[in-house]
Parts: structure tokens; C-alpha cells; sequence
């Protein structure tokens, strides 16, 4: 159980802090609540979910040897690759909503080696490939910044570096 204050990982919205943990009852069921916002909260979202609840992925912030751990994973190989967009939306959907911070990095992997391939071919990455690599490139990279001490910036720097090492994919 987290604590009011803590930092945490929520679903898609990525870095939040628990501002409330309480009791309220809703449709008639009384039920124990984290009130939570995202860090980069600029409307100020209040997000209620029950302690309890075991369809969304809150974690912890990873440590330092673990984001050490998370940025071997980009000299890896990449993922397969689907040819059908629908399909590689609805693997790749999949694997984010583990919450598992490896896979997540071997999407991210996977996306950015292929968005450097596009480019090199004069072309762009697809739109539901972009927006994936996007989403899931800001809350992994934010996270991996807090727990190196390090900015956001310098991790993209860190990883695009790595990146560059390594062949993208072999057509």
C-alpha cells in the first residue's frame, strides 16, 4: 500500500503523487480511495482510484540499479515487427499495460530504431506507432531521470547514444 505523498507510476498518466488516501462510498459501495494527480498536471486532474484495484498498474519509482538495468535493454535487438499497424497497435497496446518496465523499454526500443529507419528512408514513422513511442517514451524516460538524477533531456541523449551504436533493423 502506498502512503500520502508518495511518488508513484499510474497507468498512462505516469509520475503521480498520492495527495488523499480515504474512505468514500460510491453507487452505494464504501471502499478505500487513492486520490492522486500526475506531476505535469496543468489543469490539476484529480484521479480517484480504489486501493484495491487490480485492472490499473501503480508502481513504485524504480531505483537506481534498476534504471541502470532498463537502459542495457536498448542495446538489445528490437521486437518483432507486425506488418499490420492494427495488429502491432494491439501487441505492443498489450505489453504497455503490463506495467513491466523491461518490456515497456523493448517497445520503446523497438519504436525509436524504427522511427531512425524511417527517417534514414526519407519517410516517417505511422501515426499509432508515433503516438505509442511518444506516450510510453515520456513516463519511462521521466522515470528513468528521477531515478538516475539526471534530466529528461540527458536520458534521451543517454539512449539516442546507445542507439546510434547499434545497427537499427536490417532490411
Amino acid at each position: 500500500m502506498f502512503n500520502i505523498g508518495d511518488q508513484i507510476i499510474y497507468s498512462t498518466h505516469g509520475l503521480c503523487i498520492i495527495d488523499d488516501i480515504r474512505e468514500e462510498t460510491i453507487a452505494g459501495v464504501t471502499r478505500k480511495y487513492y486520490l492522486l494527480h500526475p506531476t505535469e498536471n496543468h489543469h490539476r486532474i484529480t484521479i480517484r482510484t480504489p486501493v484495491d484495484n487490480d485492472k490499473v498498474v501503480m508502481l513504485s519509482l524504480m531505483k537506481k540499479d534498476a534504471a541502470l538495468d532498463i537502459i542495457k535493454a536498448f542495446e538489445e535487438a528490437p521486437l518483432e515487427w507486425a506488418e499490420s499497424p492494427n495488429a502491432r497497435f494491439n501487441y505492443f497496446s498489450d505489453i504497455l499495460n503490463t506495467g513491466d518496465r523491461q518490456s515497456v523499454a523493448q517497445v520503446v526500443n523497438t519504436l525509436m530504431r524504427r522511427k531512425i529507419d524511417a527517417k534514414l528512408e526519407g519517410k516517417n514513422l505511422y501515426e499509432r506507432d508515433h503516438k505509442i513511442l511518444n506516450s510510453a517514451q515520456s513516463i519511462l524516460f521521466k522515470e528513468l531521470a528521477l531515478a538516475l538524477d539526471i534530466t529528461f533531456e540527458e536520458v534521451n541523449q543517454l539512449i539516442a547514444g546507445q542507439l546510434e551504436k547499434e545497427p537499427a533493423f536490417i532490411h
